[in-house]
């Protein structure tokens, strides 16, 4: 996976191979199967290419449908679906082997003046205050680094056992601070693409909270589903942003999570949505 920021941009920077079809690059990785957050990101900047400005993505949805190859090229093939006066749609099929392994529809919209209104943002600690995902000098750690290091990623709360935050309201709930490590370009499609990546991290484990089990427990195997983002107000992905997810259900082998993002100044950014399978899984 991308090590700096620098590899994270380059692995965003499809190749264009004829209109509306390109290539994406694979990062060094010893992870067995494509990063879900990856062919995300590369997806949705395959659709921003094919759109002319003003209009910007205000929301996307989209399916795992079978693991990735780590080892070859993903093909982006767009299909321009709707192109409106205040709307367009696009529809992304990602293929390795000549098989499609991930769909997504994404709408763009031209901005608009219209009702504001916005949920409050929780009282948490700054993330200053709050410790790196990995801050020992163990496996873990060097493992992070060759995978990770891209990402600024500090854990804040979770209600599992032993967690500071309660679950009255909800059966789980996990908080993180978020940001790219170092300064991303100022284009606004890098750093919707740098957020559409990291935003696969941290949904799934937070199913696993109110079970007292990680992503690497033992006999664990998650996969994900599908994935939603509804982009409300632009922001940075290289600033700070508050990932606050909860998981209201799981069962029949699934877990379902829903965050909402803030920046660090309080404003809702965004909100997202994603289901995968919890559980020892060999494939999907």
């Amino acid at each position: 996976m991308p090590s700096s920021v620098e590899e994270l941009v380059e692995l965003l920077d499809l190749e264009v191979i004829e209109d509306n079809l390109f290539r994406g690059r694979q990062p060094d990785t010893q992870m067995q199967r494509v990063f879900g957050g990856q062919v995300l990101a590369q997806s949705l900047v395959a659709a921003v290419r094919t759109v002319q400005a003003p209009f910007t993505c205000h929301s996307l949805h989209s399916y795992f449908l079978r693991p990735g190859d780590t080892k070859v090229p993903i093909i982006y093939d767009v299909e321009a679906i709707r192109d409106g006066r205040s709307f367009c749609t696009r529809r992304v099929a990602a293929r390795q082997h000549g098989r499609p392994i991930f769909f997504l529809t994404a709408n763009f919209q031209k901005a608009e003046e219209g009702l504001e209104h916005q949920d409050r943002m929780p009282e948490v600690p700054s993330p200053e205050e709050c410790a790196p995902a990995v801050d020992s000098d163990s496996t873990d750690k060097q493992r992070w680094l060759r995978e990770w290091a891209a990402l600024d990623v500090r854990l804040v709360a979770d209600s599992r056992e032993g967690g500071t935050l309660d679950t009255t309201d909800h059966a789980a709930r996990s908080q993180w601070w978020i940001r790219a490590s170092s300064t991303l370009p100022d284009d606004p499609v890098s750093q919707l693409a740098a957020f559409t990546y990291a935003s696969d991290m941290t949904l799934l484990p937070a199913t696993l909270v109110p079970h007292n089990l990680y992503i690497r427990s033992p006999g664990m195997q998650p996969v994900s589903l599908d994935h939603s983002i509804w982009f409300h107000r632009p922001f940075r992905a290289d600033e700070w942003w508050l990932y606050d997810q909860v998981s209201p259900s799981a069962s029949g082998g699934r877990g379902l999570a829903l965050a909402r993002i803030f920046s660090q100044d309080g404003v809702l950014v965004a909100s997202v949505a994603q289901e995968g399978l919890i559980g020892a899984r060999t494939a999907t």
